[in-house]
């Protein structure tokens, strides 16, 4: 089923590169199949399309941090953080900084 998923994922995007949404999703589905540089690289795609998508933020920071790329990580959480004070997403925010914090 994740391989029918997948699939599903990269025709959306294949189809619109730029929908959030499906970037999201395909950056989520590979970080949940381990293929963590895969979904890293995802996630940078995805924040340089639409910088206010709060949440991959934190999804790339967390990706990172298990690839063992710490600085990047808290770089990451830190635009996630300046990104959701602009847009007054706190919730998204204290999840960032509490990741932060973590490192």
């Amino acid at each position: 089923m994740a391989s029918n998923r997948l699939q599903t994922l990269l025709a959306m995007v294949a189809q619109n590169p730029t929908d959030s949404f499906a970037r999201y999703g395909l950056a989520m589905e590979y970080s949940g199949t381990g293929e963590l540089g895969k979904a890293v690289e995802e996630f940078r795609t995805l924040l340089s399309i639409n910088p206010n998508y709060a949440a991959a933020y934190y999804h790339a920071g967390q990706a990172l941090e298990k690839l063992g790329q710490v600085d990047e990580a808290r770089q990451v959480y830190q635009q996630g953080i300046d990104a959701t004070t602009r847009l007054g997403d706190l919730h998204t925010r204290s999840e960032l900084e509490a990741a932060l914090d973590l490192l």
